[in-house]
């Protein structure tokens, strides 16, 4: 049980931090991105509008147009230290000029090549191979400036690859660090439960000494006064006390001792386990209707799987409300047994369905003990199981109570 929490601790931690990390890195990849992508385009944009002729033609440069004012990046470094590619094509679609300050890079033609495609899209901006191109109608012929985005594409990868590796290492160590945590929290829980256990054995052990004494004076008594109210009160309760105390040595010995296993046969065990319960089935208006697979064989212990198979019976019999049956399977899949009991009767809450295989936990509290039953039955039968590898499952549907028990069969 300690063991799965703490799996699912660290899995909840891990979860976290993983998401945590995963969306820290696409937004700082995201923005980075973003911001220089925009810075280009603002710069590319400046220098097309800055953009002039070195041999103008007529009507493309007006001397009493106001030369556009400088932007924001017109003199930053970055700008000055920038490579600018330039493609003036006139509207007749010849080339008037190419500016190629890098030549070793991309050759004119490469340049020329790049301007058309960009001529043929409606897009203002993009990107195209790796040059980020802005396209500007100059009066008399359209300009396209492209800005080589090779260095800025690996300088954001080689961001994006570096910060997976040392974020992948930092997942790693955190990974530790949840397992420590994990444990930290769960062993001080650990070892309450184990107190409890043992507070639960040795409060058995100590109770079973003085309720024996009670039983044997009450009975040498009545021998001695014959009947009487209050001793029959005082032997009724003492039975109870003693029918509660071995129920709590048979809790703690389910939980604390490693049972004997060895291979059985399971079919026979729960036909076995099933047919002492017929007459008290129908003392109780009911029929016990059991639909058992044969050759089912499992690894078990049989007296504590004899005894979940009398916990699961007892508990449906004494719950069926309204019905006139119990049913009762045992099948098999590919890996597991399968043994099912199911009785009519009324639908448990979600939220109580999960506390129903704890100590001392009763859905109907209006009872009180009365019945010699105290709420361990059920939490014997999970001790049982897990004892045995499996596990167990109560669900309810169309007016009927259903437990479930899947233990591993060979």
């Amino acid at each position: 049980m300690f063991k799965k929490s703490r799996k699912k601790i660290v899995v909840a931690i891990m979860s976290i931090l993983t998401l945590l990390w995963v969306g820290t890195l696409c937004v700082i990849y995201i923005s980075s991105y973003f911001e220089v992508a925009t810075t280009n385009r603002e710069m590319l944009k400046e220098h097309a509008e800055h953009y002039m002729l070195e041999k103008p033609m007529g009507g493309a440069f007006d001397p009493m147009k106001p030369f556009p004012d400088r932007g924001p990046h017109f003199d930053t470094n970055q700008f000055k230290l920038s490579t600018f590619y330039s493609v003036a094509i006139s509207y007749d679609n010849k080339v008037i000029e190419i500016r190629n300050d890098d030549a070793a890079v991309y050759t004119d033609a490469e340049l020329e090549s790049a301007a058309r495609q960009v001529l043929e899209k409606s897009d203002t901006n993009g990107v195209i191979d790796n040059l980020v191109y802005y396209r500007m109608d100059k009066g008399g012929y359209t300009l396209v400036s492209f800005m080589d985005n090779t260095i800025i594409r690996e300088s954001m990868n080689t961001l994006f690859r570096y910060t997976l590796i040392f974020g992948g290492v930092a997942i790693v160590a955190l990974y530790f660090l949840a397992v420590y945590l994990a444990k930290k929290i769960v062993t001080p829980l650990e070892e309450s439960y184990q107190k409890q256990k043992q507070f639960i054995s040795d409060a058995g052990h100590e109770l079973k000494t003085p309720v024996s004494v009670v039983s044997a004076n009450a009975e040498l008594l009545s021998r001695e006064i014959g009947d009487n109210q209050w001793l029959a009160n005082i032997q009724y309760e003492n039975e109870r006390m003693g029918k509660l105390v071995g129920q709590l040595l048979e809790l703690a010995r389910t939980e604390n001792v490693t049972p004997q296993m060895e291979y059985l046969d399971l079919s026979r065990l729960v036909a076995g386990g099933v047919l002492p319960f017929e007459s008290v089935a129908f003392e109780n208006g009911l029929t016990l209707n059991s639909q058992i697979a044969d050759g089912i064989i499992s690894l078990g212990n049989s007296t504590q799987l004899s005894q979940l198979v009398s916990i699961l019976v007892d508990n449906a019999i004494r719950h069926s409300r309204n019905g006139k049956e119990v049913f009762i399977s045992l099948t098999h899949t590919r890996s597991n047994a399968v043994f099912s009991v199911i009785n009519d009767g009324e639908s448990i809450p979600q939220e109580q369905m999960a506390q129903l295989f704890e100590r001392f936990y009763r859905a109907d509290e209006a009872r009180n003990g009365e019945d010699k039953h105290y709420g361990l039955g059920l939490a014997i039968a999970k001790a049982i199981v897990e004892a045995h590898h499996g596990k167990i499952e109560v669900s309810c549907y169309d007016g009927k109570v259903c437990f479930t028990v899947q233990v591993p069969k060979t």
